[in-house]
């Protein structure tokens, strides 16, 4: 079997997804099933729902080596999970990366798959975007997607990159490691100076704001 260069970016953001759902799994108390399945859901959630969109069978239920990664990024954290621990922003980290290799990921196979560009960059944004949206919802938490910090929009950026580079003829190589990399500044800058969304407020949030005594 021949192992392409999307192939590898596959692969680590598998790992890299993986281990940000393992972290979390751990931080709340799961066993080690339940954290392979975190990390699991996490690894290959947003491939899921672009395939199926995409009309196509889920690519992990013809490669077992999602499977072994994941198993290795479970047993790594078993082993040296006190010294993943000592990391600061660990979660973080593993996160931003696999958003930023998903999203290349999800637009060269929806290419790849007959799709024009523009679908591509939204497919990319899913298979970046889903899975930490399934990993947030299966340890009850609010998924970031749905919160002020720029996430999916970083997928949307490298998006850009990526279709920007293709017009102007770049080599595929340069707009696959542009737009994963695009991804991740963005996201690592959104997080160091506070970049986010305005909160969406409605017409009862507006009037208690109002309402409040002034010397509150």
């Amino acid at each position: 079997m021949t192992i392409t260069f999307v192939d590898i970016i596959d692969y680590l953001g598998t790992f890299a997804f993986a281990v940000s759902g393992i972290r979390l799994a751990s931080a709340k108390k799961f066993d080690w099933f339940g954290a392979f399945i975190v990390g699991m859901a996490t690894a290959v959630g947003g491939g899921t729902l672009r395939d199926v969109m995409l009309g196509q069978s889920p690519f992990w239920m013809t490669q077992p080596i999602y499977f072994a990664i994941n198993g290795f990024a479970l047993l790594l954290f078993v082993f040296l999970h006190k010294q993943i621990n000592r990391v600061s922003n660990t979660i973080f980290l593993f996160d931003t990366i696999g958003l930023g290799l998903f999203t290349v990921v999800g637009i060269q196979k929806t290419l790849d798959a007959g799709f024009p560009l523009w679908t591509a960059n939204i497919m990319g944004m899913f298979t970046g975007a889903a899975g930490g949206v399934i990993r947030d919802i299966l340890i009850n938490e609010v998924p970031l997607i749905f919160r002020r910090d720029i996430y999916a929009l970083a997928c949307c950026a490298g998006g850009i990159f990526f279709s920007w580079g293709i017009t102007e003829g770049l080599p595929l190589e340069a707009c696959t490691i542009g737009c994963a990399m695009a991804v991740i500044i963005i996201r690592l800058l959104a997080v160091m100076f506070h970049w986010q969304l305005p909160i969406l407020h409605d017409s009862e949030d507006e009037k208690k704001e109002e309402d409040k005594p002034e010397n509150q």
